[in-house]
């Protein structure tokens, strides 16, 4: 059995290392990218859609008031039936459009009363990769770049140096008693 390693090249660490930096710049992006867009969904439901249907609501009931008033004008005004009755469509129709816009605000709603309790699982998974980005993977390109160094050290011939702060004494200088 040998006694020694033989180490002929540590490329295979330091390509493992760079394409670890490259993903640990990509991933920070993604994640910040994700994050971004959840913030601007929920801005966009609180906010957008929100301002947006109101709006649709407002058009829609003056809309309606408008067609009513134009099948009391056509009622009193004449006594032709086709023009009550597309008055009377129109009037239908306005009170259709405005039920819809009731309905898409009730619905916005509980989307934004939601939404949170939605995204907040999968936020908190999130931010818990972030951590591991921001912790972990900088230690671990850390550490392949001292593994590299120990391994060529290694493969020159040379006592790799010990970079784990532990103190190396020998016979001849004892430890200092407190």
């Amino acid at each position: 059995m040998a006694t020694q390693a033989r180490v002929t090249s540590t490329e295979a660490l330091e390509t493992f290392r760079a394409s670890l930096i490259v993903f640990l710049a990509k991933a920070h992006r993604s994640v910040d990218d994700v994050c971004d867009e959840v913030r601007r969904t929920r801005i966009w439901l609180q906010q957008d859609q929100r301002m947006h249907w109101e709006g649709e609501r407002k058009r829609r009931a003056k809309a309606l008031e408008r067609a009513e008033q134009e099948l009391m004008t056509a009622r009193i005004a004449s006594n032709q039936e086709n023009a009550v009755l597309m008055r009377q469509a129109a009037v239908t129709k306005a009170k259709r459009l405005l039920a819809e816009s009731e309905d898409k605000l009730r619905i916005l709603k509980r989307w934004t009363q939601n939404y949170d309790n939605a995204v907040d699982p999968s936020v908190k998974k999130l931010e818990s990769f972030r951590q591991f980005l921001a912790d972990d993977l900088p230690k671990a390109v850390l550490y392949l770049s001292s593994v590299q160094r120990t391994l060529e050290a290694y493969s020159a011939g040379a006592m790799p140096s010990s970079g784990s702060g532990a103190a190396t004494t020998t016979a001849a200088e004892p430890e200092a008693q407190p």
